[in-house]
């Protein structure tokens, strides 16, 4: 479903990709592991289209979207990429429901139609209860699950997280978890993650290594 070849990034005179080549099925648990300064982050946010390689080609179905214009490009990722990150991004003034629906929004979705999608999620990710609440009333697990409603709303071919369990206790970590695999499961979902939890890794369908801006 996602295929990069020969990627190449640079910042500066600092080369942190050094030709990256991978392929990446419909419906598959991606584990990115390696030490500080590999490449990780990197990699998923040139994989997420927020940033741009300095060569090489993304492709999603096999159309090369490097190549997009700056306004197609963030259409195209509005509608098929979903982000989760570490420190959850989450709007303060906005409750849980509203902060799911804001992708929906940003795609042309209704109110009543975003908000339908919106509780559905909530719904599934055991949340109907918290719909109301603001980031500030909700644990860090809430929280996190609500940046996942959040990547989902628009259901994109793509999931990306960057270190998603990174501040979470063991017990909301392990439950995270099992969650992206549930939802790979019951929603088609493609997950790529960055962790350096070794469990997650583990439990993954493919682990990929980076070392020194290449696959090792």
């Amino acid at each position: 479903m996602i295929e990069i070849k020969n990627i190449i990034k640079s910042y500066g005179t600092l080369r942190v990709l050094r030709g990256i080549d991978l392929v990446i099925p419909d419906r598959e648990v991606v584990a990115v592991t390696g030490t500080s300064g590999a490449g990780k982050s990197t990699l998923l946010h040139i994989l997420g289209t927020l940033d741009t390689p300095d060569s090489g080609e993304i492709l999603y179905d096999g159309e090369n979207i490097a190549r997009y214009p700056a306004g197609k490009l963030s259409a195209f990722r509005n509608r098929n990429i979903g982000f989760v990150f570490q420190f959850h991004h989450l709007l303060p003034e906005f409750t849980a429901l509203e902060n799911i629906c804001i992708p929906a929004w940003i795609k042309g979705d209704s109110r009543r139609e975003a908000t339908r999608k919106a509780t559905a999620l909530l719904e599934l990710l055991g949340l109907e209860e918290r719909a109301s609440h603001k980031p500030s009333e909700l644990s860090g697990g809430e929280q996190q699950r609500v940046s996942v409603a959040r990547a989902l709303i628009n259901s994109p071919r793509a999931v990306l997280a960057d270190e998603p369990s990174g501040n979470l206790d063991s017990q909301t970590r392990n439950e995270l978890h099992r969650l992206f695999f549930r939802l790979r499961d019951e929603l088609h979902q493609t997950f790529v993650i960055v962790t350096h939890d070794a469990e997650l890794a583990a439990m993954s369908d493919r682990k990929i290594t980076l070392s020194d801006g290449r696959i090792a």
